[in-house]
């Protein structure tokens, strides 16, 4: 600390690389603070901070820490404590550009576990990381203006948020507590034999399209009786909701009547929620992946014969390759590409969906014949597919009454709650023609692609990676489209999956691996060294969030500059 004063001293008034030789350890009283990286110039971006305490330094209790869904609920509170008392001090100190600009991650309403701010389960010891723009009068240095950040506005925040006799106590507990309610719901689902849980009381709609908060006034979800659980909860507690069972649900009604928020919601299920979004308790088995169509996608050598079979001049369906990719054969990719990256739960709403992909009735079947149409639809293999993988399906349907036969439950919304109306619809569907079914099964759901490394990444002198909110990543030059991947919900999760991207081009791919052990293997090591898997022999950024490893295979399915090795 002392050493610190006495470098930004000695550098004040300087030209602003003399910010330089500030890189390197010092230890405060209760800290260590690191600067990792500096910036070049008070234009460019922020430069990279850290800081470390130790389990004594900061108190939190250890219950708090050993598991990782406390462990990461504790995390993700922390910071928005340090968020918020950070933010009271950025751009006190003056200067040009970026110049006393103190910065952290901002959480969403998904608890994500974020590299701005870790945990060793092992020694409870906390790392910090964040972003300071040091001042300078145009390109000389304002080394005392640095001094109070350092000095007074970054020991001010990391008391008052990070050490547990500084919090309230109160409230983290409540918040430790909902995560151990969450964590039950979710150990729930399958000894009961459901996929999804929706609590009564929650409130499903959102502020606006462009604001995840709870809406106001907003109407209460109660379940129906038909299909109402009671799942038990920590110290003796229980709650009670909709429980979605396995199957094939169908979620019907009117327009604005609450059909695609409550899917919505489902999809966003795979994540927990913090208290206060209303979305605490909606809990959807962690595989789920929400399909849609995605006109112009890219596709590699993928099977897709399963939906799509006998095109026109024979172009073969079980090693499918295209640059601009179809409606229906972007959402028979994205189905095929779900199965194999391991997920058991479908979400789909008819509204995103290619219609000639999701559906044919009979008379359309009588007019054009089977041999004559390429598409086998999504309804004639939705009863296979849980009957023979065990794969679910949660299906919004508003305009086609199709789907009643071959649905185990029909919900429909009114005014934002559910009606179950199964027995009324399977009725009305008994003067219709059932859905034809194919006969044939698909033999296998298999991926033999073997990835080669792409050269203008891996002999590039050095592999830029950039994100670009939650649409999209670019690898150099070579831009992989994410935004149709919906449940993509942080610009750091984005950030993440470039890095992992440059990793499996670097380290992964090698022309001999299959492409689903490159995939497996580095998300396996993401798991047990956690982000330092991605990040080489540099330090770990403060912008990564955690993904799921169905995010990682939507990524790389998209990735155009995908080399595959030639069968």
């Amino acid at each position: 600390m002392n050493r610190l004063e006495q470098l930004l001293q000695a550098n004040d008034h300087k030209p602003y690389p003399a910010y330089k030789n500030l890189k390197g350890k010092y230890t405060f009283p209760s800290y260590v603070l690191s600067i990792d990286h500096v910036q070049g110039d008070p234009f460019a971006a922020p430069s990279s901070l850290s800081i470390r305490m130790s389990s004594k330094q900061h108190g939190l209790p250890m219950e708090y820490i050993k598991e990782s869904h406390r462990r990461i609920m504790l995390g993700d509170y922390l910071l928005r404590n340090f968020h918020r008392e950070l933010g009271r001090y950025s751009h006190k100190a003056g200067g040009s550009g970026k110049s006393g600009t103190l910065s952290v991650s901002s959480c969403s309403q998904e608890v994500l576990e974020r590299s701005a701010l870790t945990i060793s389960p092992d020694d409870g010891s906390l790392t910090l990381r964040f972003s300071a723009g040091f001042p300078a009068a145009g390109r000389t240095t304002l080394a005392m203006e640095l001094k109070k950040m350092l000095f007074d506005f970054v020991p001010l925040s990391v008391s008052g948020s990070l050490r547990y006799n500084a919090i309230n106590k109160e409230e983290l507990s409540r918040w430790i507590s909902l995560s151990d309610d969450q964590k039950a719901i979710r150990d729930q689902l399958k000894p009961n034999g459901l996929i999804a849980f929706v609590a009564n009381n929650s409130v499903l709609p959102r502020k606006s399209g462009v604001d995840d908060r709870p809406m106001a006034e907003a109407v209460p979800f109660l379940s129906t009786k038909e299909d109402e659980v009671t799942l038990s909860l920590p110290g003796g507690r229980t709650i009670t909701g909709l429980g979605i069972r396995s199957g094939i649900t169908l979620i019907v009604g009117g327009g604005y009547h609450g059909k695609s928020t409550l899917l919505k919601a489902l999809e966003k299920g795979v994540y927990n929620h913090i208290p206060g979004d209303g979305r605490e308790y909606v809990i959807t088995e962690d595989t789920a992946m929400k399909l849609r169509s995605e006109d112009g996608r890219s596709i590699k050598q993928l099977d897709i014969s399963a939906f799509i079979q006998n095109l026109p001049n024979g172009r073969d369906t079980v090693k499918f390759s295209t640059e601009d990719a179809s409606g229906s054969t972007s959402q028979a990719a994205n189905t095929v590409e779900a199965i194999l990256s391991g997920s058991t739960t479908l979400l789909i709403d008819e509204d995103t969906s290619a219609t000639n992909f999701m559906v044919r009735d009979a008379l359309m079947h009588k007019v054009i014949h089977p041999g004559e149409e390429p598409i086998i639809p999504f309804i004639s293999r939705m009863r296979s597919l849980y009957n023979d993988l065990n794969i679910s399906t949660i299906l919004v349907a508003g305009s086609s009454g199709a789907f009643f036969n071959v649905s185990d439950t029909i919900i429909q919304m009114k005014e934002y709650n559910p009606v179950n109306i199964t027995e009324t619809a399977k009725k009305a569907a008994e003067g219709y023609p059932d859905t034809i079914q194919d006969p044939k099964k698909p033999e296998k759901w298999t991926d033999n692609r073997i990835p080669s490394p792409n050269r203008n990444v891996t002999e590039s002198r050095r592999v830029k990676v950039r994100g670009s909110g939650t649409d999209s990543v670019s690898l150099n030059h070579e831009s992989v489209e994410l935004r149709f991947v919906e449940q993509v919900v942080d610009n750091e999760q984005t950030n993440l999956l470039g890095a992992m991207l440059r990793t499996l081009e670097e380290k992964y791919f090698n022309s001999r691996s299959s492409l689903t052990d490159c995939v497996n293997g580095l998300f396996e090591k993401l798991k047990t060294d956690g982000f330092s898997a991605v990040c080489g022999q540099g330090d770990i950024p403060g912008n990564y969030a955690m993904v799921r490893i169905h995010e990682l295979w939507a990524m790389v399915n998209r990735y155009r500059g995908l080399q595959l090795k030639q069968p």
